[in-house]
């Protein structure tokens, strides 16, 4: 035994002093406290734990062939649905764009309320090509009489029916889904539909075609936890003035991993916003441009959780120094109310 004997200056685990087992007033307010505080730590690296965290890595993007969706929501107070048209173009500058469109507009009246839809199934600006067989070549001059006054009848039924709804107060709202190819290219939404006669009738020039508008929301693919579109909630409303919105939008291709490991294809994008005011001599007419082009990287955000081990670690941690600190109280709050209990009584006898 005189050999093991020496071991126990060793023991870390040394019995307590004999005023620590004495169950004091002051020792159960400190346990109370103690035990909250141990319960509330607990709590919260529970939480702390469970919470999931994202891993943001970047890769050169590899994709091939896939289309990039286009979710549009926007308002266009001051133009009525009639002269709005929304037109794509791709890199190559060619008008005639294979797109999958699913665009509607609504009718909205001065206080914004929807008083009518309709539905566009196709929003490409495309070059018209004219197929004339033997007979078309040849075609009398009454029936390009006829046709020249079918124009016209339409044209005016039109004028009539845009003023008296720009009298009106009436506005637009143009929504859904563009599916383009993933190069760069451009969609606008303008009065560029209206033949150049029409619609010097209707506004009397370029300048008077207001294209305030709202966008509540413009995206390129689903959104995911987190996500932040820079242009959803714009607004840009013109007074006195009136002139072109150019939107320059570089496009990062994202995908999502959840914690499932069920991945979420999407894109992240950036902007830079021109306006370019109308002058007296020119030709163009106002509108809304989205040019936009893609990075050549993606972006991978994973989700992830702490390991177990970690939140065990953790809490031993937070819940053993809070029991030490709880002792030390306890042990300095009896010395002290015992110090003071003993020097009362000589005070007194003196």
């Amino acid at each position: 035994m005189g050999r093991f004997g020496s071991l126990r200056n060793f023991n870390a685990f040394p019995h307590a002093e004999d005023h620590l087992l004495r169950k004091t007033f002051s020792g159960a307010i400190v346990s109370i406290v103690g035990f909250v505080i141990m319960a509330t730590l607990f709590v919260h690296e529970l939480q702390y734990y469970l919470t999931t965290y994202t891993v943001h890595q970047m890769s050169v993007d590899l994709k091939r062939g896939e289309t990039l969706p286009i979710h549009i929501n926007m308002t266009f107070p001051a133009l009525p649905c009639d002269i709005v048209s929304v037109d794509a173009i791709d890199m190559s500058g060619k008008h005639e764009v294979d797109l999958d469109t699913n665009i509607w507009k609504l009718r909205l009246n001065r206080e914004g309320h929807i008083i009518g839809t309709e539905y566009l199934s196709d929003l490409v600006e495309k070059e018209h090509s004219h197929k004339h067989d033997h007979h078309d070549e040849h075609h009398d001059e009454h029936a390009e009489k006829k046709h020249e006054h079918l124009f016209n009848e339409d044209a005016e039924k039109l004028i009539k029916k845009v003023k008296d709804a720009m009298e009106n107060g009436e506005g637009c709202r143009v929504y859904g889904v563009l599916d383009v190819q993933r190069v760069a290219g451009n969609f606008h939404i303008s009065v560029h539909g209206l033949n150049i006669f029409v619609a010097q009738q209707i506004f009397e020039g370029s300048s008077h075609v207001n294209v305030s508008h709202m966008i509540d929301d413009l995206s390129f693919g689903p959104k995911y936890p987190g996500i932040h579109n820079p242009l959803d909630g714009t607004s840009r409303i013109l007074r006195d003035t009136s002139g072109t919105f150019k939107y320059y939008i570089k496009v990062v291709p994202t995908e999502y991993r959840y914690l499932s490991k069920e991945v979420l294809p999407t894109n992240q994008f950036s902007v830079n916003e021109y306006f370019v005011p109308m002058k007296p001599n020119d030709k163009s007419w106002p509108a809304v441009y989205f040019l936009y082009d893609l990075s050549p990287i993606t972006v991978t955000i994973k989700e992830e959780r702490r390991s177990f081990l970690h939140f065990l670690t953790r809490l031993c941690a937070v819940l053993g120094g809070t029991f030490a600190m709880t002792g030390m109280l306890d042990r300095w709050m009896y010395l002290i109310i015992e110090s003071l209990t003993k020097s009362k009584p000589t005070s007194m006898i003196r």
